[in-house]
């Protein structure tokens, strides 16, 4: 569209842009450069109007911005006359859209590579943790709002309730690892209790934390129930028998469960888990702090698990 600024019924001669970056608020402003009351930092030549908008700028998901205008028209004897700023608008962008999750999805099926046979879930915790469980809840695991870890804008990002698993094993024992970042005592529980053809799979989000480790957010969701309601809304579905990441199928009259080898796989399952399900056992192996994900910020460098629209 062309643009014709007008001040006090004046059409305006040039333009200047200037656009700045201030913590997580982004203020684009129009400017005379030279005037010094007006900031200077990354502005663009005049512009003749009327322009022709031609471009925009790349706003990052879930994110506040601000933005004013400031015109100056240029007189006959050379000077400037300058505006003053327009009223701020305040506005924040939205979570990725299911568009924008199926191209992060896409990027993960590349780097997915084959599946390895799983047969059970596990969460990693601390002692106290399990027996809290036991002493104010009842035995049963609740769901509790997932933290801010993966992609800025991802929908599940402080919205989503549920508990988290882990389910990838190691290649040569087709076990889960005896390491864990979470905690020394662990919650097994066959695979068939949380991902069965009664629950439906979401993909939730594709990120790395300036490693070479990928990991892939699945979302396991008992039909019906509010996560599945929640999780239909917002993220894409994965056909439990085919896709790239966790599956399930029936052979000879058994379930038969896979996950990919070459991503490490968060599963967050949308409803209570009671213990009694499973079992709780001490690890023999190490708590590995380092390779925590709570509330991990995603690298926003990385070109194998960053799409355009922002981080």
């Amino acid at each position: 569209p062309t643009v014709l600024v007008f001040v006090g019924g004046q059409r305006l001669t040039n333009v200047y842009v200037e656009s700045y970056m201030l913590s997580k608020m982004f203020t684009c402003r129009m400017a005379a450069s030279h005037l010094p009351d007006v900031p200077t930092k990354l502005v663009a030549k005049a512009v003749p109007l009327p322009m022709t908008v031609r471009g925009h700028w790349f706003l990052s998901p879930r994110t506040e911005y601000t933005v004013a205008v400031q015109t100056a028209s240029k007189q006959v004897d050379g000077d400037y006359v300058v505006s003053e700023w327009s009223e701020i608008i305040e506005f924040c962008t939205a979570d990725y859209s299911k568009v924008h999750l199926t191209q992060l999805l896409e990027k993960a099926e590349v780097i997915a590579g084959r599946m390895l046979k799983l047969s059970v879930f596990y969460r990693n915790q601390h002692k106290e943790y399990f027996d809290y469980i036991r002493e104010h809840h009842g035995n049963a695991m609740q769901p509790s709002v997932k933290d801010n870890s993966g992609s800025h804008g991802s929908p599940i990002s402080g919205k989503l309730e549920g508990i988290f698993f882990s389910c990838n094993t190691e290649f040569n024992t087709g076990k889960p690892p005896q390491d864990s970042p979470y905690g020394r005592y662990r919650f097994e529980v066959a695979a068939e209790k949380l991902f069965n053809p009664n629950t439906n799979l979401y993909f939730g989000d594709f990120y790395c934390m300036y490693t070479a480790y990928h990991y892939v957010i699945l979302v396991i969701a008992p039909v019906g129930s509010p996560g599945d309601e929640f999780c239909k809304q917002r993220l894409p579905q994965l056909n439990i028998k085919d896709n790239k990441f966790l599956t399930c199928d029936e052979e000879d009259g058994v379930m038969v469960y896979h996950h990919a080898q070459d991503v490490i796989l968060e599963v967050i399952y949308t409803d209570p888990v009671d213990l009694s399900l499973g079992t709780v056992a001490e690890i023999t192996g190490h708590q590995l702090m380092s390779l925590s994900t709570a509330n991990a910020k995603k690298d926003p460098s990385c070109k194998t698990c960053n799409i355009s629209v922002g981080r």
